[in-house]
């Protein structure tokens, strides 16, 4: 009998319920059961997951480190998927091998290049992956000068932190004075110069920006899974334009990610971001993680998270092809169950009130389950 497999999920995105939904519903029909921790005990991936527990919170790179390592002695954990201090992890990779678990994560020289964004540009540009103008900055000066010079080239000037994943202080700058017509609708990513170089004159610290033109859709995410021996198993790319996503096998797309995947290692599963900068496309960004859309690849028939598991193992699934392109689709918002939790008591509870006695052929109604919302995918 083919044992299951114990496959743990640290602290990851709440739209990774799905990756956990594929890894159960596996083309093997292998048994798999999850572990999860999170430090939010309203994630939705605490209760998607067969066990799971609370992180500590305060824990150094290197304290965590201790505690995966116990996490996985203890609970028999075949496979991690490394998210939160995926670096400190995957320099320990032996320690882990050492404890029966497989780290689903690239080498920790290929982690570090693109933590940050200024060594990935300069990296993937060595190996002629085209990447749009950029420049450090540290103050307002800089700032400025760099604004200056883009907005020179006829470009608008966005800026987002040197370091950072999901669009975490991205921000587009705009000289249009703030005004009441900013606070009307939604907010949105535009900011005033003048109130970036304002705080930034007053900041204490400087700070460590990348300033770059903005670039242009359509936004193309290929997702790829690559082995150990550095070649691509499977590489397909998600395509977003507004709300309308979609699919491609375009070489355009397909080679540049390839090229970064297979030169620097990305083993098992990353996510190679590209976006229009003129005619051509260039880097965006570069996970070296599971994409939290990641599970929109099985609207192409394709189960990517079991894949990446089998490789973890070293059970080679082969190359995989998507027997399909989906048609496009959008992202719309779900329920998902939460595990029950314990409030805090906030103020002294109102008297009871006695409830009326059920008719004697009443059945007693279920309590429903909390829910939170979690991004599905329908067809446009």
């Amino acid at each position: 009998m083919v044992s299951r497999v114990r496959v743990w999920l640290n602290r990851t995105y709440a739209e990774n319920v799905f990756f956990m939904d594929q890894l159960r519903r596996n083309p093997s029909d292998r048994a798999v059961e999850i572990h999860a921790t999170h430090g939010d005990a309203d994630s939705p991936v605490l209760a998607a997951a067969d066990t799971a527990e609370l992180e500590p919170e305060g824990l150094s790179p290197a304290g965590y480190v201790e505690y995966a390592l116990d996490q996985c002695r203890r609970r028999g954990i075949d496979v991690f998927v490394p998210r939160l201090h995926q670096a400190a992890i995957v320099a320990h990779r032996a320690e882990f091998t050492a404890a029966g678990t497989a780290l689903l994560a690239p080498p920790p020289e290929a982690v570090a290049v693109f933590q940050d964004k200024v060594i990935a540009y300069e990296a993937v540009q060595a190996i002629g992956v085209p990447v749009p103008p950029w420049r450090r900055v540290r103050d307002a000066d800089e700032l400025l000068a760099a604004v200056e010079e883009l907005e020179a080239a006829g470009h608008k000037a966005c800026f987002k932190p040197a370091s950072g994943a999901g669009g975490v202080g991205f921000r587009v700058i705009t000289r249009s004075p703030f005004s009441l017509a900013h606070l009307t609708g939604f907010p949105g990513p535009h900011v005033q110069l003048d109130l970036v170089v304002d705080a930034l004159r007053r900041a204490e610290e400087p700070v460590d920006w990348l300033v770059m033109p903005r670039l242009e859709q359509p936004e193309v995410s290929v997702d790829c899974l690559t082995g150990p021996d550095n070649r691509v198993r499977l590489a397909v790319g998600r395509t977003k334009n507004g709300r309308r996503r979609g699919f491609t096998l375009h070489e355009q797309w397909l080679e540049p990610a390839r090229r970064i995947a297979e030169g620097f290692g990305l083993h098992y599963l990353s996510n190679i971001q590209f976006r229009m900068f003129g005619e051509r496309p260039v880097l965006m960004d570069v996970n070296t993680r599971p994409a939290g859309g990641l599970h929109q690849l099985s609207l192409c028939g394709v189960n990517a998270p079991w894949a990446a598991v089998q490789l973890a193992l070293g059970e080679d699934p082969g190359e995989i092809v998507p027997p399909f392109l989906g048609q496009d689709y959008t992202v719309v918002s779900g329920p998902r169950p939460l595990r029950p939790v314990a409030l805090p008591q906030q103020r002294d509870p109102l008297p009871a009130v006695p409830a009326p006695a059920p008719a004697a052929d009443a059945t007693p109604a279920a309590p429903a389950p909390p829910t939170a919302s979690a991004a599905q995918v329908l067809p446009l």
